[in-house]
């Protein structure tokens, strides 16, 4: 079954992996929704820039996923969702008994609740339409733990048993729930912070990237967004039709230590 004409909605998805899985969608001629909290000119301009080079329909909505009101209403406001991606996500580091409450409350809100809030109103749409697919992004941080990650490893393990739930209460409908689970991938946001790791530890590059960002990644390599994308749109397709309440890790080998 072609996946063209179905509508995704993919949340946090200005930047990085969300940008990354849009812009797969939207190649294979399905209907976007681009999101995130910001509500600029430019988030604007590259959903049209999106629309343009693929043919097909892509807007921008804006939503404070750490409300869940608002998390339902970007849905709703979508007006249908044949496709969800729950990709929005935050992060800070810190010792427990340091962490910061409200950072806390953030994290969970905006990497775990707010796909709770989207996928109740997301099914309904689906059953109507008869097909649906609940794609959410969670993390290697959601199999295994690192120290000082307290609210994002909680979160991420989170998703991955709201997953399995979604997908047994969907199992005999034409609905999947499943969740990938991305070691690191190389996003606007790593390339960022490479600089600091050369300087902080006396590195070059190539040595900081190696022995310190991807210390935990036996490939020794980023993931890609395209990558990323590449495989939600294979969760869309009907090869994947009896694939659900699973993780897929893009991890290049993390979680097989």
């Amino acid at each position: 079954m072609s996946v063209a004409g179905k509508t995704a909605v993919v949340t946090g998805s200005n930047s990085g992996i969300g940008l990354g899985i849009a812009r797969s969608f939207a190649a294979a001629g399905m209907k976007v929704v681009l999101n995130s909290y910001t509500d600029r000119k430019e988030d604007h301009a590259l959903a049209e820039e999106l629309a343009r080079e693929h043919g097909t329909e892509v807007r921008y909505i804006a939503a404070d996923l750490s409300d869940g009101e608002a998390a339902r209403r970007l849905v709703s406001e979508a007006g249908s969702c044949d496709v969800l991606v729950n990709n929005a996500g935050i992060q800070h580091v810190a010792a427990i008994d340091e962490f910061p409450t409200d950072k806390w409350n953030a994290i969970i809100a905006i990497n775990m609740s707010s796909a709770f809030h989207t996928t109740a109103v997301a099914l309904p749409m689906m059953r109507a339409a008869g097909w649906g697919r609940v794609i959410n992004i969670a993390s290697a941080h959601g199999l295994t733990a690192s120290p000082y990650k307290s609210a994002y490893v909680a979160a991420k393990h989170g998703v991955v048993g709201m997953t399995k739930v979604v997908a047994l209460e969907t199992a005999e409908e034409p609905i999947t729930a499943n969740a990938i689970c991305p070691g690191y991938v190389m996003t606007p946001l790593v390339e960022s912070q490479i600089p600091d790791t050369m300087r902080k530890y006396d590195m070059d590059r190539e040595t900081a990237v190696r022995d310190v960002l991807l210390q935990r990644q036996p490939s020794k390599e980023f993931a890609t967004t395209d990558q990323l994308g590449g495989t939600a749109l294979f969760l869309c397709s009907d090869h994947a039709a009896q694939i659900t309440g699973t993780t897929i890790s893009v991890d290049g080998g993390w979680t097989a230590l």
